[in-house]
């Protein structure tokens, strides 16, 4: 319902802009939302550039500034110029009242519509003969900044894929498609099919997505993820267009084409989070639907008390206008809008893509993170934990392992050959490979046979091992593979999925924040308890099959926690629809990230207690800034009503107009100092 009614409230200012088509709402989102920003932007500076003329013929900002520049008909040019703006800048505000008025929610626009019906009412009447000062000024400046507070809120929504969009058409037009000759062709980039081949050359930029299947270099995706630090890309590895070449050449796969590319479902999901209205500018409807009633109620109250006191109708209109028009605070319509710009361009500098602000800005109250653990966690590949050797040493061991299964693409075997890479051991001359169905691998190394085999095999051959210490490390959920040269075992390597090295820092931040960790995983118990201990993290569901994901974050509602829910895998996106913020790896899956309130461009753990983080800072600043934006109705209204008129205290329209712009100076200073909480 609150999406429908930010929704519907972008709508009704849009229809009083020129009764726009909303057909092209439905077919281009975005378009809309651009013409929206558009049409507040000009009417903006129109309206400021029509504001000054009034301000300087205006008697209250002359008197003010203590000189006089009144002129004969001087009041006419100034109602003819209050009336454009009227009609001109506050045709928004009037439209949005009416719509609101009809749901009957007023909020900010009937808020501001008072002030600004009054204002202008009052004051022409005040050219025209009736006694009193006129609003014209103020009615000029609350319209500009009201204006400008619209505007600030559109755009700001519009700012995280901005740099996105401009990287998007700065995306190289031509391809280096490779034929079947293994010669090139340039080609358009917009004509490439999944499955084709393409070159990209040093130093350029990679045109579309692919998987790389010949070639080695480091590619720089800091417009892509943020991350400075170039990524190194071999066979296997994903490239995303965008991001830029290095010194190497690479040859890859088209994975992906048109709106199926990382950088257009990126540049997507920023510009669905529009149709998400944030929970704190909800606050400031709120507010602003108090200051309406308060500003009537008042309004009516002190003209009935005024002209039962003094009789005076001038004096209790003048009041009453003073205390209504003082009662619609501009810092109010700038005080969200200039933090949700700070914090969306502030999410997106880091990494993390915002689709659902509301979702976003309640993760201050989260208790609980569950965890998916693979590729969560954890990397989501096979890493080497433990190497015992018997009579080589264990460089030797993993090189004569690594030599052996470079050759096999199974999972165990590339985690094997990473870690010899790791150690930068030489590769040894590998013959006679062969695959053993059920047992493992076979081939010559250096001229000497080598199998490496599962512990099966050892039991069935009757060759002794180390069971004991292979029974400890299988509790672990390892996967231990041994070596034989001969018949003779040369030691065992055990591998398990490696924990992502941000990830126990992850936890441990969290916990610090009292914010508990739990890792849900269809992984067996023993594997799930390894990685766990490793994480410090005490409460683990495991062997969780995927349409149970969901139930464990019903059963934790059931407690009464609230949660985010953090995963990457088609099997995570019911449990991440379910949970209050459901967080999604960026590396994952798209349905994932479809199901998801936040991505995660980095894949980083680290990430979710940035989101919490932010989500805290961001809510702080807002309540801050709302309090600083009414806060001064608390000493103006009284004053502006009369109540210390006797002991000749009153407020003149000119003060409150100082005070007024002192609270909006506060709220934008304020917003701006909005930063990433560090630890």
């Amino acid at each position: 319902m609150n999406d429908t009614h930010h929704t519907m409230e972008h709508n009704h200012i849009m229809e009083g802009m020129g009764e726009m088509d909303h057909s092209s709402v439905q077919m281009g989102g975005m378009d809309h939302h651009a013409m929206m920003v558009q049409d507040f932007k000009r009417r903006f500076w129109v309206s400021l550039t029509v504001m000054i003329p009034i301000m300087i013929l205006s008697p209250m900002i002359q008197m003010f500034l203590g000189v006089d520049w009144r002129f004969p008909g001087d009041s006419y040019v100034l109602l003819v110029l209050s009336t454009f703006l009227f009609f001109y800048g506050g045709w928004p505000f009037l439209k949005g009242a009416k719509d609101e008025l009809k749901r009957r929610s007023p909020a900010m626009m009937t808020l501001i519509a008072l002030a600004i019906i009054v204002a202008y009412v009052y004051s022409a009447a005040t050219v025209f003969g009736v006694q009193g000062s006129d609003f014209f000024w103020e009615l000029a400046s609350l319209i500009v900044i009201m204006l400008l507070g619209h505007w600030i809120e559109m755009r700001s929504v519009m700012g995280a894929s901005k740099a996105l969009e401009e990287l998007a058409r700065l995306m190289p037009e031509n391809a280096h498609m490779i034929m079947d000759n293994g010669e090139t062709m340039d080609m358009p980039v917009s004509s490439l099919k999944t499955g084709q081949t393409v070159l990209v050359k040093p130093g350029e930029k990679i045109p579309i997505d692919g998987v790389v299947y010949e070639g080695g270099s480091e590619v720089n995706e800091a417009m892509i993820t943020g991350e400075a630090v170039p990524v190194e890309k071999g066979k296997g590895d994903e490239v995303i267009g965008g991001s830029v070449n290095g010194d190497g050449i690479l040859k890859f796969k088209v994975s992906h084409v048109g709106d199926e590319t990382f950088l257009s479902q990126v540049i997507r999901l920023v510009r669905d989070a529009q149709a998400s209205k944030s929970n704190t500018q909800r606050l400031a409807d709120r507010a602003a639907k108090w200051l309406f009633y308060i500003a009537l109620v008042t309004g009516i109250i002190t003209f009935v008390s005024w002209m039962a006191i003094e009789g005076n109708l001038n004096f209790a209109v003048t009041r009453a206008v003073t205390v209504i028009i003082i009662c619609c605070p501009h810092a109010l319509g700038l005080a969200m809008p200039l933090v949700t710009s700070v914090s969306t361009s502030l999410a997106a500098k880091n990494g993390l893509l915002i689709r659902n602000r509301a979702a976003f800005e309640n993760a201050r109250n989260l208790d609980t993170v569950v965890f998916d653990k693979t590729g969560t966690l954890t990397e989501g590949s096979f890493g080497v934990t433990d190497i015992q050797a018997d009579c080589v040493s264990q460089d030797e061991l993993l090189a004569i392992a690594a030599s052996v299964e470079a050759n096999s693409e199974h999972p165990i075997a590339r985690g094997i050959v990473e870690a010899g890479k790791g150690r930068k051991l030489a590769a040894l001359r590998v013959t006679d490979y062969q695959n053993l169905t059920g047992e493992g691998l076979r081939a010559s190394v250096d001229g000497r046979p080598v199998k490496i085999v599962s512990p099966g095999y050892l039991k069935r051959e009757g060759i002794a091992f180390d069971e004991k210490t292979y029974s400890h490390l299988a509790k672990e959920g390892k996967t231990v593979v041994f070596i034989l040269r001969g018949s003779k075992l040369l030691g065992f390597i055990a591998l398990s999925d490696v924990v992502r090295p941000t990830a126990k820092e992850a936890v441990d931040e969290l916990k610090q924040m009292g914010v508990t960790s739990i890792m849900l995983t269809g992984d067996n118990q023993r594997a799930a308890d390894y990685a766990a201990r490793q994480l410090d993290i005490s409460k683990v569901f495991a062997e969780v099959l995927p349409g149970d994901k969901a139930s464990k974050i019903d059963a934790l509602h059931r407690d009464g926690r609230r949660v985010a829910m953090t995963g990457d895998g088609v099997n995570d996106a019911p449990s991440l629809a379910k949970a209050d913020l459901g967080i999604a790896i960026g590396a994952g899956t798209s349905v994932a990230i479809e199901t998801a309130d936040v991505i995660l461009v980095k894949s980083n753990p680290l990430d979710v207690v940035s989101i919490l983080r932010l989500s805290r800072a961001t809510f702080k600043k807002m309540v801050q800034n709302l309090i600083w934006a009414t806060a001064y109705n608390v000493v103006a209204l009284p004053l502006a009503a009369g109540v210390l008129y006797y002991q000749g205290v009153v407020i003149s329209p000119a003060a409150g107009a100082v005070l007024m712009s002192l609270s909006t100076i506060i709220v934008a200073i304020n917003a701006r100092l909005l930063k990433l909480p560090e630890k």
